[in-house]
Parts: structure tokens; sequence; C-alpha cells
């Protein structure tokens, strides 16, 4: 039915042995309906960007969602090995971020929603709710060479429902850790044999989790925060032969992060690290290696890294990498790539319509946000592949210069490619003047006419 450019069909041909054939085409025109349609990502929006207004079987494209049978995670699976193959080379690490989102949705029918923090319109000072649907996104923090810096590309994505959800619904509630290690796994599963780094803020500075990263048969790297007061400990002497008792965990007291700040003998280098928004900064370092440990819980080999500021600008900061050999410079600068995530989810709601969706079916609510994240994923590789490694255009305006390309001109260049444009000159003498079908300029017309 779509008469797509050979570049973008060779892409799609990754991931259609996820569908039945009827289901697939149906799909394909959800997925570049999605691309095309301004404003709002319902399924009646993508029909009318596509000019299929007038189509009497509509229920078949709000089928896809809602009824037929395909797997999220398989396409997930299939579109992290293919971010990988184009975006890390092969002696490189993965470097993985993983943090969550809230989409706010109202509505009874919305069974899933929660009440949580709202992490954008609160502060420090100021708390503000929020009613929405919570999800968990792990993304791809990798160079885009024609980008000319790192993007946060998601490929899998989870719904985290409520405690009350899970209450009225008599099942065993998550947490954000139980949600984050079966992921982790799961990535484990999907590329055995590479280095990953997992980069995660506070949320996930948790033994149980950090214990299960690391003992897995391929271990994977933790980075995230840590506190200044945690217990930390010199590794447990050796065990010497005769010995009674249990196996000891953990050695003599440390100092806790807090007084290393203050203490005079603390070694500190300062170093100029890649920092956020693309620039460089010189901060000072400290870094050693612990025993991170509760009674209870697992103990954990880390390395911590102390930052401060020469100049005070910010406040003083620590963080740990499970990998006792990674040096204190790469492990910063692999934290602050996780700020990329954060763009990314400002970038998927100005451009590609999350929380405009309006499903009200469970099973349509679990398929439609991690699509539409992972959307921007596939825009940047079908961008990737048409430009074929020459140079992306930057639009520019008389108000704004812009010097690198953002996602809003990546998903220009791949609209132009889809848009099903036919152009013949009207007169050499003319060239300015072009014709289009009637049908498509009708089309183009509504979509300026209704976009919000």
């Amino acid at each position: 039915m779509l008469n797509l450019p050979k570049t973008i069909i060779q892409v799609l041909r990754y991931f259609e042995d996820a569908f039945s054939e009827r289901v697939w085409e149906w799909a394909k025109v959800l997925l570049i309906g999605a691309i095309l349609a301004p404003g709002e990502r319902t399924v009646t929006a993508v029909l009318r960007v596509m000019g299929l207004q007038n189509e009497k079987q509509f229920q078949n494209y709000h089928r896809v969602l809602n009824r037929a049978k395909w797997s999220s995670r398989e396409l997930s699976r299939v579109l992290v090995c293919l971010l990988v193959h184009l975006f890390v080379s092969a002696d490189a690490p993965i470097v993985v971020g993983i943090d969550e989102t809230i989409e706010r949705r109202r509505g009874v029918k919305i069974a899933a929603k929660g009440i949580y923090r709202d992490p954008v319109r609160s502060s420090k000072e100021y708390f503000v709710k929020c009613s929405g649907l919570r999800w968990i996104s792990m993304m791809l923090l990798a160079p885009v060479p024609w980008a000319q810096r790192v993007w946060a590309l998601p490929f899998f994505t989870v719904l985290a429902p409520s405690e009350r959800y899970n209450q009225q619904h008599r099942r065993r509630h998550k947490k954000l850790t139980d949600w984050g290690r079966q992921m982790i796994r799961q990535l484990r599963r999907w590329l055995p044999l590479r280095q990953l780094v997992v980069v995660a803020d506070s949320s996930y500075a948790v033994l149980e989790l950090l214990a299960c990263a690391t003992g897995m048969r391929q271990p994977v790297t933790m980075v995230t925060r840590l506190r200044l007061d945690a217990a930390l400990y010199d590794p447990a002497p050796v065990r010497l032969p005769g010995t009674n008792g249990r196996p000891r965990k953990k050695g003599a007291r440390q100092p806790t992060l807090a007084a290393r700040l203050v203490d005079p003998g603390t070694v500190w280098q300062r170093l100029t690290v890649a920092w956020y928004g693309g620039t460089n900064r010189t901060v000072e370092l400290a870094s050693e290696t612990a025993i991170w440990y509760h009674n209870g819980l697992p103990p954990v080999a880390i390395r911590w890294v102390l930052i401060r500021d020469p100049l005070g600008q910010f406040d003083p900061q620590a963080l740990l990498c499970t990998d006792q050999q990674t040096q204190a410079q790469a492990i910063l600068e692999w934290f602050v790539l996780r700020w990329q995530m954060e763009v990314t989810f400002h970038e998927v709601r100005a451009h590609l319509g999350v929380e405009t969706q309006r499903q009200w079916s469970d099973l349509a609510i679990v398929r439609t946000t991690p699509a539409l994240l992972g959307l921007f994923s596939l825009v940047t590789i079908f961008a990737h592949q048409l430009l074929q490694g020459q140079p992306l255009p930057v639009r520019q305006a008389a108000w704004y210069t812009k010097a690198l390309p953002t996602f809003s001109d990546t998903l220009a260049l791949v609209r132009q490619q889809l848009w099903p444009v036919t152009l013949s000159y009207l007169s050499p003498a003319q060239p300015d003047m072009v014709e289009i079908p009637l049908a498509l300029f009708e089309r183009l017309t509504q979509t300026l006419a209704f976009a919000a």
C-alpha cells in the first residue's frame, strides 16, 4: 500500500517479523502517520494525515494497539540491537541510561494511574503532585555523528503501575528498583557479550539492585549518585585457615564522604571534564575504593568519586561505580550523559505527541507510549540511513542561530522523504514553479489547518 523510500523500507524490514502480514500493513500506516502528523497522536489524527479519513474499516487500525498479537518486548530487542550496530563501535562499552517519567493522564478508565510528584513543576521548596502513568525508560547514550553530540535513544519502556492499582488487582507491588532490576537483566540477555554500563539517578542507588547487577555471569556496571553519609568499609580481611564463625563481609569502617570533604588530608585532582550542554568544565575529584554495606543487605564493592567545584558554584556531590577499575573521570562523564534523557523526554512531548494519545484499553495504553518513545529512535535511524555520512541541514531563522542540528531538524528531514510527492516543472522558464497532485495538496492544507 505505502510507496516508501527504499532506505526506509530496508530499516522497517528488521521489524516486520514481529507482526502477521495483515497487521504489519496496518502498523506501517500508523507508524508513518505518527511521524507525519502534527499535534495529537491519536489514531484518527494518523488516519487523517494519511488520507484515510473515509476508510470505513478504521477499527482495524485501533485493533493494532488494543487487540492484535505482537510483542513490544521483541520490538525493543530488535531496536536496541540495531541502535548498537549503528552508533556504538564494537570495542566500546554500551552506555545506557534508565529513568522514569510521568505521563499526565486523567479519567476513570485509566486504571494504572497514580498520584506522583511532578518532577517538572516541583522544586526543593515547592512540591507539586500530578495524576498520571509512571513509565520507566531505558535509552542508549551514544554519539550521533551528524548531530555532533550524544543523544539519548529510547528502546525499552515499561509501565510501573501505582500501588493502589496493584492492591485493587491483588498483585504484589513492584518498586522502581524491582522494575529496574528486571530491565537490566533483560538487557543483559539481549546483549550477552558486550560491556554494559547503566547510568541512573539516586533512586537506583540501592544495594539489592547493585548486587544483582554485579552478581550476573557477565556483570553490568552501575553508575549512580551516592549519599555523603553512606556506610563505607575496607574489604574483609583474608580469612585464615581454621577460623571459626561466618566469613566476614567487611573490614574496618572508613570515614564518611562528608568527613572527607572537610578533611585537609583528602587528595584532590583537578581535571577538565566533559560537562552538561556539550561544554567542558574544570572540577576537583577525589576517588577511592570501598565496600558499601548495610545490615541485612548484600555488600557491594564500589569506587566512589567526590566532586567539588573550585569556584563553589555547585554543592559537592558523590557518585559510585560498581567497577572498581574504572577511572574517576570516566565515571563522572558517564553520569553527565544522563542529562540527555531529560532532553529526549522533552522532545517526545514537543514533537511526537506523548501525553496526547487517548487510548482507554489497558493493552493499548501499555503499547502506545513505549511506541512513541521508540519512534524517537526510529526517526533517528531513518535520518542516519538517509544521510549516508552527509551533514544534516540545520534550519535557521533570523531570530535564532542554531549551531548544531536538533531532533526537530531530524524529524523535518524524515518527513520530507515520507510525503509521497511527485513533482514536475510546469515550465523550464519558471524553475521555481512546481505542480503537485490535487489529493496531496488537499492533505497538506488540511494537515496545516488542523495542526495544534
